[in-house]
């Protein structure tokens, strides 16, 4: 049994027809795990989004920027579904190591778990529940049991639902039932003295902020008839309380369930301190005087903001979270996509920019005929058409219908795209236009002036984000097109000599480097080189090409291994960048079965003999490239019969975080052994593809394999 009014208690004003099963089952299980508040959540059939079916405990407002979502937001109901498993955030650091987005919206203690509504073969949705912050930091086994069963549970009905063609929707809310009234008019009268008596003011705040009781001394205190102040949200009734950092504290206390306070200044010099004392039905606060504070005023805030600014707040800062993570342009439409669309319920989404004096189409989604969009891409941006006309002029077009559209833009009626209003935003930053977004709602619908204003402060969220990214994007092609047009575009034929080559870029930064490899067929004898310069930027990867250019200029006029390595040496040093690098430079004799080798600070080559047995090679070398202009790099003769295979490779093959050097070399080894027979050029697909994931490489990667041939 829970302490106090549980959930499983709580009354919904007016459900709707039809058994509230989702209801009950929610307050149900919160009931279980002794949590606060909680919601259920439903995948839509037709769209990959999951929407808020029923909310308990807190007002909906509070979790009013995650009422819709897309399967790929980064938040724990989504990944939970995702995943299939519980996803559990014991407290606010985690919540804002894990999911920062959330923390800044919901910057309060308090811990959470998300469970996915699945069936063996399919996914309803998924469930959240929420403990005030002086909950453990772990789920205990008894929770996570608990949960995960109610779980099973809800999601065989739904199964059930299903299958009988009644599929359950959106129920109503729930909060707490309100605590015990007093019996006796006796009593209530000695209850009212004896709050008349005390030197500070009382109220009682419902769950949703509203006054349902003031004293006498707060009234005053206050400055308003007490039939002035009750129904109403405190920072409505009262301008001097109308600015968010007291409805935050509001907040704060009724997710934390833990005492807050804050002082406000009440005009002309009145300073007044504020004490809240939550529970599972909402707040006492205690209203005192208090000593003046110097140097702090509050913000001044419009009177006429209502009990909607809540959403609002949350929802530009959940954008603005997630747009802190977009670094190309693909990844500011798809965040926009994942984390806007679902929270204002548009059905489609497009963004483009000028160029040229044409339009560009950036991305799209939601679109079921992609022509229907992409017919934009290459107009002139003197066309007649909302999206030109919002980007000319900086001024946000909303469009209530289809009609409205129609007579304003009549030529759009002959190529209909299927949705019904429309809101273009012009994407405006540092005072230029970098593009127009669009949203496509699939039903007629109004935008009144608040959601207006909405739109369009995220629009310029969208604009700052879309202009770093187009900038990342411009610098990247260039970066990777240099780098490109230094490495070798084919691999030279050598006698007796087969040979395979792979790159991969990093995938953080710039996405380029100072790795290379290259073959040189000079006579009487071949070359092969494989090296990495420091660092992961322009300058590295154009000193990359002058190495090249060297080692092959002086393999060339003729030097001998130990003789190249020297001359790039002296080379770098003489080119004054201070950057180094190392290098594996070979010469290969396959009629001899020899090759000799130089290294200069580079990782040790592996050889496959042709029995199978794999050794890394331990060869004498000097020090990286760059550092002493005397260094003296000797050679070491390896013999290479027929059949035999060298893997050359730059570190990113190898390192990565965690993971010791000599267990990774070890690891290649046993994979060049087992797939060493392969045709060459499988073997260098293998070897890459199972080296460190691409979405944790933190450095290039540069293979060269060479494969004694024997004619």
């Amino acid at each position: 049994m829970s302490d106090g009014p549980g959930p499983a208690r709580a009354a919904a004003a007016g459900t709707p027809a039809g058994e509230p099963v989702l209801s009950v089952a929610l307050a149900a299980m919160m009931e279980e795990v002794h949590a606060h508040s909680g919601a259920v959540y439903l995948l839509r059939p037709d769209e990959p989004v999951l929407e808020m079916a029923v909310h308990a405990g807190l007002p909906r407002a509070f979790a009013a920027p995650w009422e819709r979502l897309g399967l790929g937001a980064s938040v724990p109901v989504a990944d939970a579904v995702r995943e299939r498993r519980l996803v559990w955030v014991g407290g606010e650091e985690e919540m804002a190591g894990h999911y920062p987005r959330i923390a800044v919206v919901l910057p309060y203690p308090f811990a959470l778990a998300a469970l996915p509504l699945a069936t063996a073969h399919e996914v309803y949705g998924a469930v959240f529940v929420t403990w005030p912050g002086s909950h453990p930091a772990e789920l205990s086994t008894e929770e996570r049991v608990r949960l995960t069963a109610a779980c099973k549970r809800l999601a065989l009905r739904l199964a059930r639902a299903a299958k009988e063609r009644r599929p359950l929707g959106r129920e109503r809310d729930l909060l707490a039932a309100p605590g015990p009234e007093v019996a006796a008019t006796l009593g209530s009268v000695e209850a009212a003295r004896m709050v008349a008596r005390l030197p500070y003011g009382l109220a009682s705040l419902d769950l949703h902020g509203r006054i349902g009781y003031v004293s006498p001394a707060a009234a005053t205190l206050l400055g308003k008839a007490p039939d002035e102040l009750l129904g109403a949200l405190p920072w409505v009734a009262v301008p001097w309380l109308n600015d968010p950092t007291y409805e935050d504290r509001y907040r704060a206390a009724l997710l934390s369930q833990q005492p807050t306070s804050f002082v406000a200044l009440r005009p002309p010099g009145d300073w007044l301190s504020f004490r809240l004392y939550p529970n599972l039905t909402g707040l006492s606060v205690r209203i005192g005087r208090t000593h003046p504070m110097a140097d702090v005023a509050p913000a001044a805030a419009p009177v006429e903001a209502g009990p909607s600014r809540l959403v609002t707040i949350s929802q530009v800062l959940n954008l603005a979270g997630a747009l802190t993570e977009a670094v190309g342009v693909r990844d500011v439409v798809r965040l926009v996509w994942e984390e806007l669309a679902p929270a204002v319920g548009c059905r489609a989404l497009a963004i483009a920019s000028p160029r040229g004096g044409r339009l560009h189409l950036l991305g799209h989604r939601g679109y079921d005929d992609p022509h229907t969009v992409e017919r934009f891409e290459g107009l002139p941006l003197s066309e007649r058409t909302p999206g030109m006309r919002a980007l000319s002029s900086g001024v946000p077009a909303f469009f209530e219908s289809r009609e409205q559209l129609g007579r304003l833009y009549p030529e759009r009626e002959e190529s209909p795209d299927g949705f019904a209003a429309w809101a273009y935003l012009p994407l405006i930053a540092s005072g230029r236009p970098v593009g127009t977004c669009v949203l496509a709602y699939a039903e007629p619908r109004l935008f009144p002036a608040d959601e207006r204003a909405v739109l369009t402060a995220l629009g310029g969220l969208i604009a700052q984000a879309l202009e770093r990214a187009m900038l990342y994007d411009a610098e990247h092609q260039l970066a990777h097109g240099l780098q490109q047009a230094l490495l070798p575009h084919s691999l030279a034929s050598l006698p007796g000599v087969e040979a395979a080559a792979r790159y991969l870029p990093a995938t953080r930064g710039m996405e380029i480097g100072g790795d290379f490899y290259d073959l040189v067929a000079a006579r009487p004898l071949t070359a092969a080189v494989i090296g990495d310069v420091q660092g992961h930027n322009v300058t590295a990867a154009g000193l990359m090409g002058q190495l090249r250019t060297a080692v092959r200029a002086y393999t060339a006029v003729g030097q001998g291994p130990h003789e190249v390595m020297a001359s790039t040496n002296r080379l770098l040093i003489d080119l004054g960048v201070e950057l180094f690098a190392s290098c594996l430079y070979l010469r290969l004799d396959p009629a001899a079965g020899l090759a000799v080798m130089a290294r200069a600070g580079h990782p040790p080559p592996l050889l496959r003999r042709p029995d199978g047995q794999v050794r890394v090679l331990d060869l004498a070398g000097g020090p990286l490239l760059g550092i002493d202009a005397s260094a003296a790099y000797p050679t070491t003769e390896v013999a290479l019969t027929p059949g035999s295979v060298l893997v050359l490779y730059t570190d990113g093959l190898v390192e990565s975080p965690g993971v010791d050097i000599e267990d990774a070399l070890a690891e290649l080894g046993a994979r060049l052994a087992e797939l060493g027979d392969l045709p060459l050029e499988t073997l260098a697909d293998e070897l890459v593809r199972r080296s460190v994931p691409a979405e944790a490489r933190r450095d290039d990667v540069a293979l060269l394999l060479l494969r004694a041939r024997g004619d």
